[in-house]
């Protein structure tokens, strides 16, 4: 068993007959009280976010969590295939496990997936990506960065926000936790 001292981000607790991830933590010592440990998890499974406190010292349950590279090879219609790169084992996802990273994954991309004791957990992807727009309207003679933003549509039917001047086939580049515009590539 592990204490609280041990929380950091991304360790893995095992409480209330599931899994969840530290996304945020704080050690708190109150000028009058004991001190305590606010954190903030992230459902494993379901990606539910919730609020959690700590007494100092109190007993908690770190789960083993092996982080391994993996290629995205395609999607069959309803799940994902993957193949380890160390051993080229080959792995199908289901949308769930796969989650919002669905959304910017393209075939051959390398990714980390999770495991606990061999089941997959969870994708995780490189805080961002290049991806090529397939559908914008057309921007206007004088439009600027600084003005406003127009729906896009990128190579995995996902849609962004993007500054009025850029066009279809522009490549850009994505923020995969939350889907922002972070800038033009130039190739």
């Amino acid at each position: 068993m592990a204490s609280t001292a041990d929380i950091r981000n991304g360790v893995v607790l095992n409480m209330d007959g599931g899994l969840w991830s530290v996304i945020e933590f704080q050690h708190v010592k109150p000028g009058k009280g004991g001190a305590f440990v606010r954190t903030k998890v992230k459902n494993v499974l379901t990606g539910k976010v919730v609020d959690r406190t700590f007494n100092a010292g109190a007993k908690i349950e770190i789960e083993t969590v092996d982080r391994s590279d993996f290629q995205y090879l395609y999607n069959d219609g309803d799940n994902f295939v993957f193949m380890d790169l160390g051993t080229y084992d080959q792995i199908t996802l289901s949308p769930a496990q796969v989650g919002d990273a669905a959304n910017f994954m393209l075939e051959n991309q390398t990714v980390t997936i999770a495991q606990n004791n061999g089941s997959p957990l969870y994708v995780e992807l490189p805080a961002s990506v290049v991806m090529e727009i397939t559908y914008t309207e057309p921007g206007l003679q004088g439009d600027r960065s600084t003005g406003g933003t127009k729906p896009a549509t990128v190579q995995t039917g996902y849609e962004i926000q993007v500054p009025l001047f850029l066009e279809t086939g522009t490549k850009v580049k994505v923020d995969t936790r939350d889907g922002s515009y972070l800038g033009r590539v130039n190739d």
